[in-house]
């Protein structure tokens, strides 16, 4: 457990499948006011599970890849999942040709977007800021 800003932060773990509906039931249980999917292969795979879960226990959850606000989820910040994929293509083809890992650079995706999913924050009861809607990059109605 971590306090910033007179925010309390409280992180679990999840290993598997199996883990993620007790950890997000923990969450609720020991007080959290929403969710913050962070970015794994796992989590994404199962972002619909989480979707479900936390509109039953009417909470909030922001995603780390815009697909997830699209899908269901309250809102996301992140580059497209698809932009990740294209990215991870460059390097691999260039181990295939022989190059070295070490010999390229690391890249990081540089085109991020904000998307709200206004029906979904309308189900769980929450108004968004006008000024952070007219920010937003896609507005989910």
């Amino acid at each position: 457990m971590r306090r910033a800003r007179g925010l309390e932060f409280l992180t679990y773990r999840v290993t598997s499948t199996e883990e993620i509906v007790s950890a997000i039931e923990a969450a609720h249980a020991a007080g959290a006011a929403v969710l913050n999917a962070m970015a794994s292969v796992m989590i994404n795979a199962n972002r619909q599970v989480i979707i479900d879960r936390t509109a039953i226990l009417r909470m909030p959850a922001i995603y780390q890849f815009p697909e997830g606000a699209e899908q269901g989820g309250f809102a996301a910040y992140g580059p497209r999942i698809v932009q990740i994929y294209r990215q991870l293509a460059v390097p691999v083809a260039r181990l295939f040709r022989g190059e070295h890992p070490q010999d390229m650079p690391v890249q990081q995706p540089t085109a991020f977007e904000l998307v709200i999913n206004l029906k979904t924050a309308k189900a769980l009861g929450v108004t968004i800021p006008e000024r952070l809607l007219i920010r937003a990059d896609k507005v989910i109605e």
